[in-house]
């Protein structure tokens, strides 16, 4: 139980890891170069520069996980022989109260590091990282990779390429497209509905927060203890008045509580925006999510029991009984705490569901506000009216048997995770159909069992009642409702969850086999350029995501009408740019960008490219993002996102082409 509590605790951290490899790669400045020594042997030189204040660590820690290291990929360490690695720098070395006083070994200011090899056979191109680690008081960033690359030229000597991500102008500029003033277009149709759809948004994850904090009090962890507190409270105190008060701020802090836990992810958001898109669209992470939802949905099963460390919730419980409003606040942690196997996969499905979508921060916030409310509700209300506690049910078999169904609820959003993850990939292991299939395996389980067909070994025998008999059915027919997604029909489009399963054209039976609105053009926004030039077409571009839920919807739903499907196919150019796309740039094509307030991002895999051209030019980071451009990159209308309303769009789609219109190259 230790290893799955550590690797919850790692789900919250892992944000903050991926942050810190973003942000701190500007803390030290590295330059490359390169010596001959004699026949084949020659010297890496690779110097840093160490911003105030930073330390870097040693190639001679004694923590193997501190240790700066020269790390050659594999084609190059091949065809190499490392002779030595050595530094050059003042050498401290101190022991250090936030490492739990372990001896360090580091750099200030300046480092120089120096790799000896030998070179075997005609290699032309070497490359590998700079892998360290920087500290700063007590933010220890990392590890930080930092690329480089050198190439052999005629005269047999070594020479840096860019190849090793420096900042390259030219690569810059075609990023920042200075003819797209979006305060100017032609147009002041659309933008407006991004925000009124972030607000809808919030608005959602909230009720679906709320929603979700209405089933955890319907989990045995929390649901015997509502009688329990608010007894306690009504009964402690010396008057009516104050018990109630001291109810509701219980209540409160419980809300509080679950907020808090998400002012974290403010930072990250505010530091840079596009970090919690990078993270939910991270593979391992994805992954790790699957992993999770799958053990979260065993404990459900009754397989074992997942809770915090007895002696956190001791320590908590203990600071609980010092009374007043100190005290009030620790029972509520202590709830939290000791709830948490109950709470906590419907809190990660929160977590989860609110990083991959488009509301960042502040709509994990709106949902943790929305649960925790739920939550801290009954107490409140209970308190204000405890003739209602006679009207709740009895603890039963009946709490075990939400827990049963919240475990297969957990495993359908398990898959989607998975699906995540192949889907920015393009692993192919979970096609659409196949998708679908697990889905209705799962559905079909979880009728038999509400049924009471299926049985697990550690509850008793079920009581068939209306309710449960009712939910069977509902789960039953959607179950139904899937099976023609297993179909190669006009029927396989099952609009009510679309954007959960994978896009149509992801599919066993070929990508042609449901034919949508095709783009002219993926991921090649100079090409689309070069193409609109030369059909005198304005481009409608598509900032997308493979595993964006919204861009799956307008694609399946609005896309396909037949009105909008002939304005888009006869009158625009349509690209689409994967902001999640980790394929790798072509080594000559990655370098790293400077924005305005002097931070820097390496620009090494497509989904980092088109990621910053759509926050650079169209300050925003949310997807599904359109913008209407002329060949000459003229903004026509003002960007749209998420617009389900299928005359909405068309209207602004129409609003483009007078745009256009107006331009004066329509005519030409």
């Amino acid at each position: 139980m230790k290893k799955i509590y550590s690797l919850l605790i790692i789900v919250i951290c892992l944000p903050f890891i991926t942050f810190s490899q973003d942000s701190s790669s500007s803390h030290v400045k590295w330059e490359f170069a390169a010596s001959k020594s004699a026949g084949n042997e020659y010297e890496l030189v690779m110097k840093g520069v160490i911003d105030e204040g930073w330390r870097v660590f040693s190639t001679t820690a004694k923590d193997d996980e501190l240790n700066t290291r020269v790390v050659f990929d594999s084609a190059t360490s091949a065809n190499i022989a490392i002779l030595s690695i050595s530094e050059k720098g003042s050498l401290q070395q101190k022991k250090e109260a936030f490492l739990d006083n372990m001896e360090i070994k580091f750099f200030e200011k300046e480092v120089t590091i120096l790799a000896k090899i030998s070179m075997k056979g005609n290699l032309k191109d070497i490359r590998g990282v700079v892998n360290y680690m920087s500290m700063k008081g007590e933010e220890v960033p990392g590890p930080i990779e930092v690329p480089f690359r050198f190439t052999v030229d005629a005269a047999g000597n070594l020479v840096a390429k860019a190849g090793g991500l420096q900042t390259s102008a030219e690569a810059a500029q075609a990023l920042k497209r200075n003819t797209i003033e979006l305060n100017n277009p032609v147009n002041s149709c659309g933008g407006t509905g991004i925000e009124d759809n972030k607000s809808k948004s919030l608005l959602g994850i909230f009720i679906l927060g709320f929603l979700g904090g209405l089933i955890g009090l319907l989990t045995p962890c929390v649901f015997p203890m509502i009688p329990l507190t608010v007894s306690f409270f009504t009964k402690q105190s010396q008057s009516r008045k104050k018990g109630v008060f001291n109810a509701v701020m219980y209540g409160f802090f419980i809300l509080l509580i679950y907020v808090v836990l998400s002012i974290p992810f403010h930072f990250l958001d505010s530091s840079n925006p596009e970090i919690l898109n990078t993270i939910s669209t991270n593979v391992w992470l994805n992954i790790f999510f699957f992993v999770i939802f799958v053990v979260f949905a065993l404990s459900f099963f009754g397989l074992f029991e997942i809770s915090m460390p007895g002696a956190l919730a001791n320590k908590t419980d203990a600071k609980a009984g010092k009374g007043g409003l100190i005290g009030i606040f620790f029972m509520a942690l202590t709830l939290a705490l000791v709830s948490f196997s109950c709470t906590g996969p419907i809190l990660g499905s929160l977590l989860a569901g609110s990083l991959s979508s488009d509301g960042g921060a502040l709509q994990l916030s709106m949902g943790m506000a929305g649960f925790g409310l739920a939550l801290a509700l009954p107490f409140a209300l209970f308190a204000l009216f405890p003739s209602w506690l006679n009207s709740l049910p009895r603890s039963g078999g009946w709490l075990t048997s939400v827990k049963i169904v919240l475990g297969f609820l957990e495993l359908a959003l398990a898959v989607k995770f998975l699906s995540n993850a192949d889907l920015v990939q393009h692993w192919g292991i979970l096609k659409r159909e196949v998708f679908f299939g697990i889905w209705i395996i799962i559905g079909i389980l979880l009728s038999l069992y509400l049924f009471g067909i299926l049985r697990f070994k550690h509850e008793g025998k079920p009581r068939l009642t209306k309710t449960r008999l009712v939910i069977g059915v509902i789960f039953l027919a959607f179950t139904v409702y899937l099976v023609p997604g297993l179909t190669k029909t006009k029927y396989a489009n099952r609009s009510l969850i679309s954007g959960f399963p994978p896009p149509l054209t992801y599919s066993i039976y070929g990508k042609d086999a449901f034919k949508g609105v095709e783009a002219n053009v993926i991921n090649d926004y100079e090409k689309a350029l070069q193409l609109a030039k030369q059909s005198n077409k304005p481009i409608l571009i598509d900032f997308t995501g493979w595993a964006c839920v919204n861009c799956r919807k307008m694609e399946e739903n609005v896309w396909p009408v037949p009105e909008i499907r002939e304005m888009i196919e006869k009158n625009y150019i349509l690209v689409s740019l994967y902001v999640d796309d980790r394929a790798k740039l072509p080594v000559d094509q990655q370098f790293i960008y400077s924005f305005a307030d002097g931070s820097q991002k390496p620009i090494v895999t497509v989904g980092d490219k088109y990621a910053t051209l759509q926050n650079i030019n169209f300050t925003s980071v949310s997807q599904p993002l359109y913008a209407l451009i002329s060949p000459d990159e003229k903004l026509l209308t003002r960007p749209v996102g998420y617009t389900p309303n299928e005359k909405e769009y068309m209207q602004w789609l129409q609003c483009g082409l007078e745009a256009f219109k107006k331009t004066g190259l329509a005519k030409k």
